[in-house]
């Protein structure tokens, strides 16, 4: 298989895993959280490297895993304080933690190949060249294999329990009476959120993973109000996005990762205004034709 190739097969799997939990990040409208998670982890990676002293180990994952869901949860125990918004309560946590992160890099790592740059931006040019091999024998690159397991585990998830995720998504209350646990499912989705961040870290960086889960489902639910087929359209798109960034990007001779965020959101950006169900031209008219009929109105009153 070519390089070209490669990378374009990553980026999709990547793209896929990321936009898959991002469909319900979209539709509980905590989109931020994912921002502020995938830069938080930064400090379990390197609070985990503290301890194994290796950067492959598997408990980087765990780590950086671990330090996600105590993002998710200091910001919810900040809100449930009544003194600070979501968006205040991200704006402490996310800062502070990455904040950490960064000194702690800068002070006890600055002679380790670990870096907030590549954490940011990563460069899936050069994922194909981290191979893995298995009893002596080239399987592929060690990103791609990663990813698989990371999509498989939240394509799981979301099998076994979209009935709990829809309920608990559209209706907290009415799914605790039904008995299942929001909490549960919420703590679940944000560890699954965590985990794609820090697989995802390694190729495409913080910034493309935000990107990926946002932008594919943002423009499913423009062009849907079914799960079942926003899932469907999240993952087409995401597939749509991250094939033509590669394929303009070299074509243009830029940055991988960049050219797929600009991708992104140029689609996301035509859904919005295009979309015939809820698309901002679609709205501007029926504001325009709803004005009509109350000025004939007035004018027949008149």
């Amino acid at each position: 298989m070519s390089m070209i190739n490669e990378i374009t097969l990553i980026a999709i799997v990547v793209a896929v895993a990321c936009a898959l939990p991002g469909v319900f990040l979209v539709l509980r409208g905590t989109t931020m959280v994912s921002d502020a998670i995938t830069h938080t982890v930064l400090l379990g990676i390197v609070l985990a490297f503290f301890v194994t002293q290796d950067l492959n180990s598997p408990l980087l994952m765990i780590g950086a895993t671990l330090v996600g869901v105590a993002t998710v949860w200091s910001i919810e125990a900040l809100q449930q304080t009544k003194l600070l918004s979501n968006d205040a309560a991200i704006g402490i946590v996310f800062p502070l933690f990455f904040s950490i992160a960064i000194i702690l890099i800068t002070r006890y790592a600055g002679n380790v190949h670990l870096d907030e740059d590549s954490v940011l931006m990563g460069e899936l040019a050069f994922a194909p060249f981290r191979r893995l091999m298995l009893f002596g024998l080239d399987v592929g690159p060690r990103a791609l294999w990663t990813m698989l397991v990371i999509l498989l585990i939240n394509s799981l998830f979301i099998g076994l329990f979209y009935k709990e995720l829809k309920i608990t998504t559209f209706d907290a209350g009415f799914a605790a009476a039904l008995g299942f646990s929001p909490v549960l499912i919420h703590y679940g989705l944000m560890t699954l959120v965590s985990l794609t961040a820090v697989g995802a870290y390694d190729s495409v960086g913080s910034i493309l993973v935000v990107g990926f889960m946002v932008g594919p489902p943002l423009a499913a639910f423009l062009l849907t109000n079914k799960l079942h087929i926003m899932i469907g359209l999240t993952a087409v798109m995401a597939v749509i996005n991250s094939t033509a960034g590669v394929r303009l990007a070299f074509m243009l001779d830029t940055t991988i990762a960049g050219m797929i965020a600009v991708v992104t959101g140029v689609t996301t950006l035509l859904v919005f205004v295009f979309s015939p169900e809820k698309g901002l031209i679609k709205a501007t008219v029926n504001r325009k034709r709803e004005q009509k009929k109350i000025d004939q109105r007035l004018k027949e009153i008149s």
